[in-house]
């Protein structure tokens, strides 16, 4: 039949339900194509990685808070791996951070706290949901 009005093209059917099945204090986790995404997705609530074909990560951020609002209700809304200790993010990591957030500002997430977490905590939370954009993000 074809796209549906309004929509980004980039949010598929599989991530449409999971949007929609989302409330206060779940968490979806954008990946990069570094990131072990299928075996944390095992983990999680649906056991299912959702992948969002040629699509960076700025990419489905923008996407996906096009509909969905990040939780106000939480501290803070929207975090990041941090590097290990004595290690320093790349600049390509430096660059899709700042994307990140202009994504995040784009659509009306203005003053929304992005944080950095331990790279742990991070795979730990991770198993709460993930969407892994694939193809176009190589970056760290």
């Amino acid at each position: 039949m074809g796209l549906l009005k309004g929509l980004d093209p980039l949010l598929t059917a599989d991530l449409l339900y999971i949007l929609r099945l989302a409330g206060h204090g779940d968490e979806l986790v954008i990946c990069d194509c570094n990131f072990p995404a299928h075996e944390v997705a095992t983990k999680t609530t649906t056991g299912r990685l959702i992948t969002l074909a040629g699509a960076d990560c700025p990419q489905a951020v923008r996407a996906i808070c096009s509909l969905l609002p990040l939780d106000y209700f939480v501290p803070c809304p929207a975090w990041h791996m941090s590097p290990q200790a004595g290690s320093q993010l790349p600049p390509l990591g430096v660059e899709v951070h700042a994307a990140v957030k202009a994504a995040l500002l784009e659509t009306g997430n203005e003053g929304v706290s992005f944080e950095a977490i331990d790279r742990f905590e991070f795979y730990e939370r991770a198993r709460k949901g993930v969407v892994g954009p694939d193809g176009l993000d190589l970056k760290p």
